[in-house]
């Protein structure tokens, strides 16, 4: 899933944190049949693999930015 993710992080200067979910048993008995997951502020985005179309809604949420100067 990293591989698949990398270019969509780099194209929205998104920082991937990747998480072993073996280090703690809260994280292991919540998401161990689902790894790897796809977090974002604790809300799955998709899992097992890279879900583009689950991906392009996430990032349709965000607002539009213009970069068009004030009249």
């Amino acid at each position: 899933m990293i591989a698949a993710l990398s270019p969509v992080a780099a194209r929205y200067g998104w920082r991937i944190e990747v998480v072993d979910i073996d280090e703690d048993p809260t994280l292991e008995a919540r998401w161990n049949e689902l790894a790897p997951v796809l977090l974002v502020d604790g809300r799955e985005i998709c899992h097992h693999r890279l879900d583009a179309e689950a991906v392009s809604a996430f990032c349709e949420t965000f607002p539009l930015e213009s970069n068009a100067l004030p009249d």
